[in-house]
């Protein structure tokens, strides 16, 4: 098995005449945190969307999980948590229901669903916001239920678009370590954990 989780060689994505993305080539490995920065505007986004198949490169190969892109996106997205850039969670179900719609979408059965919503309640503190309405949460809040929702089939790989976006520096720090946990825990929840995140800003 392959110790690689994404390659790209020579990725390019041109919108009529226009180059968003021009001969990218990555190598990330597995049980790694890889970031991906740069101002806005410069194609990060568009490469996130092409390396989960959301995007048909205009020149390139993409293989992500030892799965050719986009060939086999349908199967990449059992293995990949996508955690966008603009919340995109439904803002009129409560935190339980979103849950419970996300882990149906990735197939769990009824006794493994009500596990998992269980322990992602308690990791990222959801628990006593269980029945509120998505939509009256504060920022801060939803971006630790978009987290819950990413891993709650255990993905070998976890792609974050800006996760830290408008979001306070306290709330932001807490987020960190929570994907630090989950890199720490990959070799006993899950196959060895890739995170690749996008940052318009330094990580530091």
């Amino acid at each position: 098995m392959t110790d690689i989780a994404v390659t790209a060689t020579n990725l390019v994505k041109k919108f009529g005449e226009f180059t968003a993305i021009n001969g990218i080539n990555l190598s990330v490995p597995k049980g790694s945190i890889y970031g991906f920065l740069g101002p806005n505007g410069c194609g990060k986004s568009t490469t996130i969307r092409m390396l989960t198949g959301l995007l048909k490169p205009t020149e390139g190969e993409v293989n992500v999980l030892g799965l050719p892109i986009p060939e086999q996106s349908e199967a990449l997205r059992l293995k990949i948590g996508y955690m966008t850039q603009k919340f995109s969670l439904y803002d009129d179900l409560t935190v339980l229901e979103n849950l419970q719609f996300i882990g149906q979408i990735f197939g769990l059965d009824r006794a493994l669903l009500k596990q998992r919503i269980a322990e992602q309640m308690t990791i990222y503190g959801l628990t006593d916001l269980q029945k509120q309405r998505v939509g009256g949460m504060s920022g801060g809040q939803k971006q630790r239920l978009s987290l819950a929702c990413a891993t709650m089939h255990r993905p070998e790989l976890l792609f974050l678009d800006e996760p830290t976006s408008a979001v306070d520096p306290e709330n932001r720090r807490d987020f960190w370590e929570q994907l630090f946990d989950l890199s720490d825990q990959a070799p006993q929840y899950w196959s060895p954990l890739t995170t690749w995140m996008k940052q318009s800003a330094v990580i530091a």
